[in-house]
């Protein structure tokens, strides 16, 4: 067997794992999850996990790395259109929106970080989309149209948290609520992050 055939079986192998325990972290959780369980799921001896990761939460950090949507949202968002800065936080909302609820499966990935590890990983992935948010906050600064004065980095996090917040919402209560107020939802929430609540006066 050649180098190269080497590293690509190592590959493989290496991605069997943390698909089988991105499915099982999904279904039962993170305690809720043995190493023997995720072997397995792979269809690998329980030994060769042990090749690739000394432990199971270094599973779990590798899972919650490569499966965070934001790899595939932020250049989406990045990639938003318009002249103005209202058509161009209408795209990107939209663009957002559209692929966090194709990801649906990361909100529980993000639920096992917050409750089971207290968020411990969070900087380490913020590390990661850090620069790819300082971008899009770019985007923000050189689209036609006036813009308050506001750190980009809190701009953006503004943007992120309010569009996170609609999702959310959306999944938990959204269909709770009369029929009428669920119709262009998404359109009052871009509404409230360029304009506010509060009448023009």
């Amino acid at each position: 067997m050649t180098s190269e055939e080497s590293t690509s079986k190592s590959e493989r192998t290496r991605d069997q794992i943390i698909q089988a325990a991105f499915n099982l972290f999904l279904k039962q959780g993170y305690h809720g999850t043995s190493m023997r369980e995720i072997s397995k799921e792979a269809g690998i001896a329980l030994g060769g996990i042990y090749n690739h990761f000394p432990n199971k939460e270094d599973i779990f950090l590798t899972v919650f790395l490569e499966h965070h949507p934001f790899y595939d949202i932020l250049p989406a968002m990045q990639a938003a259109e318009g002249g103005t800065i209202e058509e161009f936080v209408r795209d990107a909302a939209m663009r957002m929106v559209s692929g966090v609820n194709n990801r649906l499966d990361f909100l529980n990935l993000m639920f096992i970080e917050l409750v089971e590890f207290n968020g411990e990983h969070i900087p380490k992935i913020f590390q990661h989309i850090f620069p790819q948010v300082m971008e899009f906050a770019d985007c923000f600064l050189y689209k036609t149209g006036e813009v308050r004065t506001i750190p980009p980095a809190v701009l953006v996090r503004a943007f992120i948290g309010l569009f996170f917040s609609y999702i959310m919402t959306d999944l938990i209560i959204g269909r709770q609520f009369p029929a009428e107020s669920q119709e262009n939802a998404l359109e009052h929430f871009i509404d409230i992050f360029l304009h506010g609540i509060l009448p023009e006066r």
